[in-house]
């Protein structure tokens, strides 16, 4: 029997300083407004995952902290399916370096969190990083992969990235200027400690998706928070990490 092709990978979480609050364009996840954060280091909190390939596989299955949960969910399928076209491109462009044999495969997908899952922690961000880095090593594909995160989930765009992290909210109905960047390094500021405290480890009763539809749909000051808030404070706030200047980063 042939044995599947496998590669496991690790993930952080990013704790949002300036939060992206309410979408313009749901499918796609493109935010109303920029955000930063900063991620947290993977020795306390990751998500680790790890994705096998093989002509044995009948059917794309996936399971989170050991229950299998639906692969079929639309924003997994984005992630696979944006991973596959770009591997189908590699391989039409002639790249030696695209993974030609498993591109037909189906893919077994197995994720864990070392910490409580929808609870607040940024769960989504780190699973969706993980899952789309480690598909992207898979079918070996390279280059800037936050904009197919974002597709899993808004804040996993910035879990590509160690540091300080800028989602870049964009302008573009295509999404494709709507990407993470990192504004300072993980190496940056070391002193630098986060304290979690868990307050429950239960799922929350409203997740952030229903929330933010809530929000923008009712809420008078979101567009302005939006337009004339998070742009002043989105340049404090790189200045500020930039300096290390605790005071106005918490």
């Amino acid at each position: 029997m042939e044995k599947p092709n496998t590669v496991t990978c690790c993930a952080p979480v990013n704790i949002a300083v300036i939060k992206y609050w309410g979408k313009r364009a749901e499918e796609l996840i493109l935010p109303i407004n920029s955000s930063l954060s900063v991620t947290l280091h993977q020795d306390q909190l990751k998500t680790t995952t790890t994705v096998a390939t093989s002509r044995s596989f009948q059917e794309d299955r996936i399971w989170l902290n050991g229950k299998e949960e639906d692969i079929t969910h639309p924003r997994i399928q984005s992630c696979l399916r944006e991973i596959r076209r770009l591997a189908r491109k590699r391989r039409n462009d002639g790249d030696p370096g695209s993974n030609l044999t498993g591109l037909s495969h189906k893919v077994h997908i197995c994720s864990v969190n070392n910490f409580p899952t929808a609870a607040g922690l940024a769960s989504s961000a780190a699973g969706f990083a993980c899952l789309v880095y480690t598909l992207a090593q898979v079918f070996g594909i390279e280059g800037e992969l936050s904009g197919i995160a974002r597709q899993g989930s808004g804040s996993a765009c910035r879990s590509m990235y160690g540091g300080f992290v800028q989602w870049i909210m964009g302008e573009k109905d295509d999404g494709k200027d709507s990407l993470a960047q990192q504004v300072e390094p993980e190496t940056h500021w070391p002193e630098l400690r986060i304290l979690v405290l868990v307050a429950s480890a239960e799922r929350k009763q409203v997740g952030s998706s229903s929330g933010m539809q809530t929000s923008v749909q009712t809420s008078c000051l979101l567009k302005h928070r939006a337009e004339s808030v998070v742009p002043g404070r989105m340049v404090e706030m790189i200045e500020s990490g930039a300096e290390k200047g605790l005071h106005c980063v918490c």
